[in-house]
């Protein structure tokens, strides 16, 4: 800790802060990232065969990537409000913050394009059915939408 005082001084809590702004921001951008690839990929392989069915797929593409915006949104928020001088409590506690819309986000929004590219199956056989799949790929949302949800609620309420 007499290391990092050295180093940081003063704008220890400072620098702590950013971290948590930048742990709110990778985690979200690294799963929204990982989704939208895969499901794009698949989204890729589907409209070679049909391109008619551009828009729904790129529906079910998109999806993932709101676990992105999730991170931006919370990391937004905390940025705005760092200051120097900050207290190094604060700033861990803007670490603490930022766990919830991560962890979600990175490991949501893989899971949500594995749901999309099953619901772009369904596309491909009966395009018809295809609010299913969105249905199906937008449950596993609820999950980022709960660690998003918690995020703003600690950064704000305390």
């Amino acid at each position: 800790m007499d290391f990092l005082l050295t180093l940081f001084g003063e704008n220890m809590g400072l620098v702590f802060g950013g971290f948590g702004v930048a742990i709110a921001m990778i985690g979200g951008g690294i799963g929204s990232a990982r989704g939208v690839g895969l499901a794009g990929e698949a989204a890729a392989a589907l409209v070679r065969e049909k391109p008619e069915l551009f828009g729904q797929a790129m529906v079910l593409q998109l999806l993932p990537a709101t676990q992105g915006l999730y991170g931006f949104v919370i990391a937004l928020i905390m940025l705005l409000s760092l200051q120097q001088g900050m207290d190094v409590s604060q700033g861990w506690y803007y670490i603490a913050c930022a766990l919830p819309v991560a962890f979600t986000g990175y490991t949501s929004a893989p899971a949500q394009a594995r749901v999309s590219v099953a619901g772009m199956q369904i596309l491909t056989k009966r395009p018809e059915n295809s609010t299913q799949g969105i249905v199906f790929s937008a449950m596993v949302e609820t999950y980022a939408i709960l660690g998003f949800v918690i995020s703003l609620l600690m950064f704000l309420l305390v």
